[in-house]
């Protein structure tokens, strides 16, 4: 079991790791109540699906946008700075919420802008949130490192809502925006203890043309793009989140809906905690492989199964193997890009696994529409199944990454060894 378990050697390993955790996992926490309470609050005020449906679409473009910008801001600016000014400026934002909700009639339309607001400031924070982890750890220590970062975020995707669901039910829904500004508070002074990560002596003042040599620098790398093409092509065929309602319903178990959206991340956190074997096994383009397929294929069993046992079971493993090939995703992108691209890259991605899952669920609702719910997700999950394959054939130097070997993460390795022996060398003097 030592063998399996999950390694926690970073956080006693790294005090600035430590607080950037801590901060980030009492932050998400409150964020997540008020992810519950702002689509509550408009279904209370309209009784609209389509009122609350528009919570998503709004978010969209200003991600895309402030993605892009942010990762190429994360290159250029103190990537601590960007995370503490983008979480003040959330503060801003909630606290604009919870204003909004003692009115005696609350605009609909403040909530709307703020949750692009709120769209617009994730954008900019996720890039030095995910940039920033190289800066604070060994080369060795990433893949134990990305693990404890997902695990923050899987804790607070389950603690959250549920907390959220409960403040506003008891109390109110002021009492919920309330909550997630104390969060926010507690966040920001954590952060406080971080020390500076300046950008590196190569990093170039944002423009168009540096986020376009980003763009340049990843279609260079066929196994970075392996990582975005294999996630775009499993989200998109396989995501059937959209359909949780209506599963439900066709089952005749209205009552489960919250267990179809939790079953993923079960079996998420599962392999989460037993992740240690993530550190050494090499192979990271075949896990990413095959944690797609692993996906997709536990998707069509789930759609074509009648008890509520086994869709819960085959979500769950769709969601353990999804985890597997986020970690090794991860794995590549932090132990391979060099630090003055890592803050662009990192918007890229944040692309390639937000839109997927977004145009799934449209897909999934579309060919549900015009054939039957049990269709799409099967047909999804074995189409997922299928191109991936497809993929993995044709993207042989993604297919044959080993992180002993590939060039690129020689490389990184190298450079951080040798900046680890510098800076050993100067404090003896």
């Amino acid at each position: 079991m030592r063998k399996m378990a999950m390694d926690l050697s970073p956080l006693k390993k790294y005090p600035d790791f430590r607080y950037l955790w801590a901060s980030g996992f009492i932050s998400y926490f409150g964020s997540m109540v008020t992810y519950v309470a702002a689509p509550f609050q408009i279904k209370e005020l309209t009784n609209s699906y389509l009122a609350v449906g528009l919570l998503g679409a709004i978010e969209l473009i200003p991600l895309i946008f402030f993605g892009l910008y942010g990762g190429v801001l994360a290159d250029y600016i103190d990537r601590k700075k960007m995370i503490w000014a983008s979480e003040f400026g959330a503060v801003i934002c909630t606290t604009i919420l919870l204003l909004n909700s003692l009115l005696g009639e609350p605009k609909i339309w403040v909530i709307y802008v703020v949750t692009g607001l709120f769209a617009a400031v994730d954008g900019l924070q996720r890039p030095s949130a995910n940039a920033i982890l190289p800066r604070l750890v060994s080369h060795s220590d990433l893949p134990a490192a990305s693990a404890l970062m997902t695990l923050r975020w899987q804790l607070g995707v389950i603690i959250g809502p549920t907390i959220g669901g409960i403040l506003i039910s008891t109390f109110s829904i002021s009492v919920g925006y309330g909550f997630d500004i104390a969060t926010y508070v507690i966040s920001l002074l954590l952060l406080l203890k971080v020390g500076n990560v300046p950008s590196s002596k190569d990093a170039q003042k944002p423009s168009l043309a540096s986020l376009w040599e980003g763009v340049q620098y990843a279609f260079s790398r066929p196994d970075l793009l392996g990582t975005y093409f294999i996630d775009l092509a499993a989200m998109f065929f396989a995501m059937p989140n959209a359909l949780f309602p209506f599963w439900a319903d066709q089952l005749g178990v209205p009552w489960a809906l919250g267990l179809f959206y939790a079953a993923g991340t079960v079996g998420a956190v599962a392999v989460t905690l037993t992740s240690k074997w993530t550190t050494t096994y090499r192979f990271h383009g075949r896990a990413v492989i095959w944690g797609a397929i692993g996906w997709g294929l536990a998707i069509a069993l789930a759609g074509v199964s009648n008890s509520l046992i086994l869709v819960l079971i085959f979500l769950a493993a769709a969601g353990a193997a999804d985890m597997v090939s986020a970690l090794f995703r991860g794995n590549i992108w932090n132990q391979t890009i060099p630090d003055e691209y890592r803050g662009r890259l990192a918007g890229i991605e944040l692309l390639s696994y937000s839109v997927g899952p977004l145009a799934g669920q449209m897909r999934a609702a579309g060919m549900a529409s015009a054939t039957s719910l049990t269709f799409s997700v099967t047909s999804g999950g074995l189409i997922c199944v299928a191109i991936v394959g497809i993929l993995g054939i044709f993207m042989v130097k993604f297919r044959k990454y080993d992180v002993q070997t590939n060039e690129f993460a020689v490389l990184e390795r190298q450079k951080r060894e040798k900046a680890q022996n510098e800076g050993e060398n100067s404090a003896e003097i």
